[in-house]
């Protein structure tokens, strides 16, 4: 689901944030892991993992004080909410349906983690009134 668009602005993600969005994920397996992108623009310049309300191996929800703390921290910063990321510990790195469906931030980058042939991958996508769209992410110092 999702098709790369060759036109998107790619999501900048420090090689370090996407380790620790993979720490994160890997820590609450079996579970779905779930966090908070923040920055400015497309560039990440913070992972904030956070609890998943759900504690569900096929759901998430970040969990409301987590949520409320992080966007506390965005808004004295000065920085957005640029991407939400979460984990599919048992399927593909690509949105479910119940993704696209609950996909209630349509400026942010939906990143999915989840284990390709024994090794986790990253893939982000744009989802926005049931349409998804593949971004690439590129990875920074």
């Amino acid at each position: 689901m999702g098709h790369l668009d060759p036109e998107a602005e790619p999501l900048d993600l420090t090689v370090d944030g996407a380790q620790r969005i993979l720490t994160h994920v890997q820590a609450e397996w079996p579970l779905e892991a779930c966090g908070l992108l923040g920055g400015i623009g497309r560039r990440v310049l913070a992972v904030y993992p956070t609890r998943n309300e759900l504690a569900s191996p096929v759901r998430y929800r970040v969990h409301p004080e987590d949520l409320i703390r992080v966007i506390r921290e965005l808004e004295a910063r000065g920085w957005e909410l640029v991407g939400i990321y979460h984990s599919h510990p048992h399927g593909p790195p690509a949105p479910s349906a119940i993704d696209v469906a609950e996909a209630y931030y349509p400026e942010a980058i939906y990143v999915i983690a989840a284990p390709v042939h024994g090794e986790w991958r990253l893939r982000a996508f744009r989802i926005m009134n049931g349409t998804v769209r593949e971004v690439p992410i590129r990875l920074v110092e």
